[in-house]
């Protein structure tokens, strides 16, 4: 029992003791005085009591009874003191007793390493076994960004996510992610000096950025930093993909940006979306050249949505570094390592048109469809380099806990920009996806790849095959409070 309500019956038991036929042959200034304090001391029973159901239904919302039917009034004109005295008994104990709507009534938990403001803190384990049927030299699986070895037990990556978005609906107009990541994965993302001057600095940031929403309409997001690209269907993380394997057009379009992006939600049916950034997976520029990229999201309807994308950007580099030794005498540092500029360098432009459809078309089918074009020049007088092709995509949900998917991949390589070699590639892959249980999926692939030429690897140096069998068992775990896709 409450301290309060303890203190209040030992009062009532001493105004029922002080009660006694002894007082009733006192003389009639004593029978006053004692009914004044009787009545200051109801009075303040009174109060007490009304605090005391006040305080309970701020905390827990039930109906606690007030003491009003045992307000004192003058005397003989209310009832009478042992009436009153069962009352207030009464009126503790209901106040006291939980009701049903208290019992069943317990606030939920909140999701797991869930903080104020809606910051959560994430975590993902994703590894795999594959075996490739060409048992190829080194164990190394061409054209495969994240399974990239075979007959090897493989971390792919483990993440660490803290993602605290803007909420302006509850008056929050800022907000940041940070996605850490390690493993195999983290070498393919960031990349190395061709396309960075210096990626080890970055190697293990694949996200950093700040958001703000500038209060504009239905309100103007705008976020700095570095972020995944919205290029291609597929994303980084495995466990919100319907296949293991990543597509030929993942591996090819960029990875990520580093700069300033703007979103603006015209109404539940369009978003538009416009960056600069420094380029293509460039953190740092090696160029003075700032791309730029337009986007349109529409959403027709509720089961359908559409993506179009323009990238424009300049991909080559005005300045050389020289991490590792070789830079000539007197070259200028920065942060300790010589560089030196190119003279007369290639200016090229380079134009990604890049679009992607998701078609809930049954209850349990999903499909999509992707088509990208890209057109790049060394020089800005240089005969352009292409890369065409595209993705299809369906998935569908037998249960709500297992699911098949299966990707038919096309790209044609017409200037080696991908592959290295003038080729047309081609893959299809089945996957079978098992939640097995919350935060917990399992992965069972078959992957075969393709080309008109001979380029993938066999056990014997210098034979090389036009095609790639592969299958994969991924095994993907991940913990945190972020709901939907990371």
């Amino acid at each position: 029992m409450p301290p309060t309500k303890l203190a209040l019956l030992w009062i009532v038991l001493f105004l029922c003791v002080s009660k006694c036929p002894g007082q009733q042959s006192a003389d009639t200034n004593d029978q006053q005085l004692f009914t004044a304090r009787e009545r200051m001391l109801l009075e303040r029973i009174a109060q007490l009591e009304q605090r005391v159901a006040a305080l309970e239904s701020r905390v827990d919302g039930s109906g606690a009874a007030t003491i009003s039917s045992v307000t004192p009034g003058p005397q003989g004109a209310g009832p009478s003191v042992a009436a009153q005295e069962q009352a207030l008994s009464e009126s503790i104990s209901s106040s006291a007793a939980p009701s049903a709507g208290q019992t069943n009534a317990a606030a939920p938990a909140p999701p797991p390493l869930t903080f104020a403001g809606g910051t959560t803190l994430n975590f993902l384990v994703d590894g795999y076994y594959e075996y490739n049927f060409n048992q190829p030299i080194g164990r190394a699986n061409l054209l495969r960004p994240y399974d990239v070895l075979s007959n090897a037990f493989s971390l792919n990556q483990a993440a660490v996510v803290v993602d605290s978005p803007p909420d302006t609906a509850n008056g929050k107009a800022f907000g940041l992610r940070l996605d850490l990541q390690y493993g195999q994965a983290t070498e393919t993302l960031q990349g190395n000096s061709q396309n960075e001057p210096r990626p080890e600095i970055y190697r293990n940031i694949f996200q950093a950025y700040g958001s703000y929403v500038i209060p504009v309409g239905s309100g103007l997001r705008i976020d700095f930093g570095k972020f995944a690209s919205s290029l291609g269907y597929e994303g980084n993380y495995t466990k919100d993909q319907m296949n293991y394997s990543r597509a030929y057009w993942f591996t090819y379009l960029p990875f990520y940006h580093m700069g300033i992006r703007a979103n603006y939600k015209v109404n539940d049916k369009l978003a538009v979306n416009y960056w600069t950034v420094n380029g293509t997976q460039q953190t740092e520029p090696f160029n003075g050249f700032k791309d730029q990229y337009f986007g349109v999201a529409l959403t027709p309807a509720k089961t359908f949505a559409w993506n179009i994308n323009y990238y424009f950007g300049q991909e080559h580099p005005d300045v050389q570094y020289f991490p590792n030794g070789g830079a000539p005498p007197d070259a200028p540092t920065i942060q300790g390592v010589p560089f030196e500029p190119i003279s007369n360098p290639p200016k090229g432009k380079l134009h990604i048109f890049d679009t992607y459809f998701t078609w809930n078309a049954a209850a349990k089918v999903t499909l999509v469809g992707e088509a990208d074009y890209v057109v790049q020049r060394l020089y800005t007088s240089s005969a352009p380099q292409h890369t065409a092709g595209g993705a299809g995509y369906v998935q569908y949900q037998f249960t709500p806990k297992f699911s098949m998917a299966a990707r038919a991949e096309y790209l044609s390589d017409n200037g080696a920009l991908f592959s290295g070699l003038n080729q047309a590639l081609k893959e299809t892959t089945v996957t079978a996806k098992y939640n097995a249980a919350q935060g917990f999926d399992v992965f069972t692939e078959w992957r075969i790849d393709f080309s008109n030429q001979p380029f993938f690897y066999t056990s014997n140096l210098g034979v090389l095959s036009k095609h790639q069998n592969t299958a994969t068992l991924g095994l993907v775990w991940w913990l945190g409070g972020k709901e939907g896709a990371w």
